[in-house]
């Protein structure tokens, strides 16, 4: 759980990264071989939903061989202050004993009128883990942020500590 959470993070931090300036993400697999080797791979369709239902079957079909990947794809959620923009990151850890982690990461796009904000991690979901320690798997995750220097550097600049 802790090197799919911390993979997570760092796939998360560069998709932060990438809309910062306020684009939309085009849908990204980051996965890392069983040796530690990793990888990226980028899903650009003719249409967004089309990019994530292909970025999302090739997490399931694991075309890698990976250990473990992650999904992340620019979406909506609802919080209590309503719909917010959001990276949906979808973590999986594949093998013998496997695993899945579902996070938000919200965020309100820069505009004209608005400064970029990175709000607080949301966990959604956490399957096939025995132990569920989401204060580990948070602190994993972070650690995996702060391990992309250049997009940590974008977060941490942008995130809002009071949401």
């Amino acid at each position: 759980m802790i090197e799919t959470a911390a993979l997570a993070g760092f796939y998360a931090a560069h998709g932060i990264w990438s809309v910062s300036e306020g684009e939309t993400l085009i849908p990204i697999l980051g996965y890392e071989q069983p040796d530690g080797g990793r990888g990226l791979d980028r899903f650009m369709l003719d249409n967004v939903g089309d990019s994530v239902r292909a970025a999302q079957e090739a997490l399931e079909v694991n075309e890698h061989g990976a250990a473990r990947a992650a999904l992340i794809a620019d979406a909506y959620i609802h919080l209590d202050t309503g719909r917010t923009d959001a990276l949906i990151v979808h973590a999986v850890e594949y093998g013998l004993t496997p695993g899945s982690i579902e996070l938000a990461v919200p965020y309100r796009p820069h505009t004209d009128s608005s400064r970029f904000t990175v709000y607080r991690l949301q966990i959604m979901e956490v399957t096939g883990f025995e132990n569920q320690d989401y204060d580990a798997l948070a602190e994993a995750f972070f650690n995996g942020v702060d391990s992309h220097e250049q997009a940590a550097a974008v977060w941490n600049a942008h995130l809002d500590h009071t949401a």
